[in-house]
Formats: structure tokens, sequence, C-alpha cells
């Protein structure tokens, strides 16, 4: 698991963002590989909603952090769910 051995040798000027698509209990799921991979954030992906996953140019996103916090991005082109991601560091 390459997300889990960067998160046990992170260093503290590092930031570890990973990637979660989940099918059933999404934030749960999504929100225990945020602690047990050490990251600093993680992006679910779910396939719940229309036009979002795989096939489509468009995604829909939760940005989980390891505060507590969550963002819900709504429907927004890949590109702009990247440049979201970027943002939110």
């Amino acid at each position: 698991d390459i997300a889990a051995t960067l998160g046990a040798m992170k260093q503290a000027h590092q930031t570890l963002v990973g990637f979660a698509l989940e099918t059933h209990n999404e934030q749960a799921n999504a929100e225990r590989k945020l602690q047990a991979k050490n990251l600093d954030m993680i992006v679910l992906n779910s396939l719940q909603d229309e036009g979002a996953g795989f096939g489509v140019d468009t995604n829909k996103v939760t940005l989980l952090y390891s505060n507590g916090t969550k963002k819900d991005l709504p429907l927004l082109s890949k590109q702009e769910v990247a440049d979201a991601i970027i943002d939110s560091l």
C-alpha cells in the first residue's frame, strides 16, 4: 500500500493526499483510510451521483481533512476538481 508506506515516513513539512472510491459506507470508509494511512486529506469519489465517476468528463467529490472538516464539491469538470484539490492545499 503506497499511501500507507508514505504516511508512515511522512515528515512534518509534507502534505499527503489520498483518493478513495467507495461503494458503501463511503464517508466512514474514507475517514478510516485517512487516519490509518496518516493522510492530511483524502478525496472521496462516489459513484452514487449521475455524471460522476468513470466514463464521463465530470466528477463530484468530497474532500475530507485530518482535522475532521469536510468540503463537498458540486458536480464539476475533472479539471475543475483537480484545481479545487490543489487550491484546498
